[in-house]
């Protein structure tokens, strides 16, 4: 797949989580408020902030593909990175809010939402699965960590939209019943959705800022890289290798030790080979740089 190829796969995928979402936030809002229930109106700004963050993954998957400059040497592939950690950011403040509002409304007077709000829920349900399915599938196939987070955002959602609909049952259908204390079912269930999507959001971040401190790959993840180099027989020795990420691709930083007579056009001759060979080998190693140093036993 070529770069401009896989960025047009993720700009597309955040545009899906935009389309979908503004959808999503418009019907839920708007059922929310006829049938008057909380649960669904907190679903909706939900998913209102969810636009927000396809937005800022657009906008980061934008920056990423621009090539590296004067300025970025090493690319802009962070800015996925950067953007996921902001989506992570919305979703932390969302499932407070969440919380809040529910919590407040243990402590008030209510009365249950109507069955249309069922019929909604059941509708985000459906839709935000597929948007999961879609967007986990693709961020994992193009190394997009934005992308990936906000697959996991869409996920959270349908659990969100679980307890709401369960929530919204109790609700609706427990005065019927006699139990009129299940009325509260429906804010409690948004308590519980909030702490879910606090907890999604913690990770979720706590990722994307590891990613961004110019984390390097474990040993056990170049291996691959270095049995690529120990095969060009001018090598005597690595003496170091460090593949650190930026975002969907890696930079490599290799030092490597070779015959000390040679001349120093051979040695860049064989630093050139290196870095060709990796860059050519592994599709997701974006560029090399080779310090070359004499073979001493």
């Amino acid at each position: 797949m070529t770069e401009k190829d896989r960025f047009k796969q993720a700009e597309f995928a955040a545009m899906v989580g935009v389309a979908g979402n503004i959808i999503l936030a418009i019907i839920n809002g708007v059922i929310g408020v006829l049938s008057d229930s909380r649960a669904l109106i907190a679903e909706a700004v939900h998913s209102a902030s969810d636009v927000a963050g396809s937005l800022a993954v657009f906008v980061g998957v934008r920056a990423a593909k621009q090539p590296p400059d004067e300025d970025h040497p090493y690319g802009h592939g962070k800015a996925e990175s950067i953007a996921a950690i902001i989506v992570a950011v919305l979703l932390f403040l969302v499932g407070f809010e969440i919380g809040k509002a529910s919590f407040e409304a243990l402590f008030n007077k209510i009365e249950p939402p109507k069955l249309l709000a069922i019929y909604a829920v059941l509708l985000s349900i459906i839709v935000k699965e597929w948007m999961f399915r879609y967007t986990f599938k693709l961020g994992k196939r193009i190394k997009s960590d934005a992308i990936i987070v906000n697959a996991h955002d869409h996920r959270s959602d349908v659990y969100s939209s679980l307890a709401t609909l369960a929530g919204i049952g109790a609700a609706i259908f427990g005065p019927r019943f006699g139990l009129d204390w299940l009325v509260y079912a429906d804010p409690v269930a948004g308590l519980f959705v909030s702490i879910l999507v606090i907890k999604l959001a913690w990770k979720l971040g706590a990722e994307s800022i590891h990613s961004t401190l110019d984390h390097v790959l474990h040993e056990e993840d170049v291996v691959g890289l270095k049995e690529t180099v120990k095969n060009i027989t001018q090598i005597k020795k690595i003496d170091e290798l460090y593949a650190r990420e930026h975002g969907h691709y890696v930079i490599v930083d290799i030092k490597i030790s070779v015959d000390p007579h040679i001349t120093v056009e051979e040695g860049h001759k064989i630093g050139k080979q290196v870095k060709q060979k990796l860059m050519r080998e592994h599709e997701n190693v974006q560029n090399v740089f080779v310090h070359v140093n004499p073979y001493s036993p």
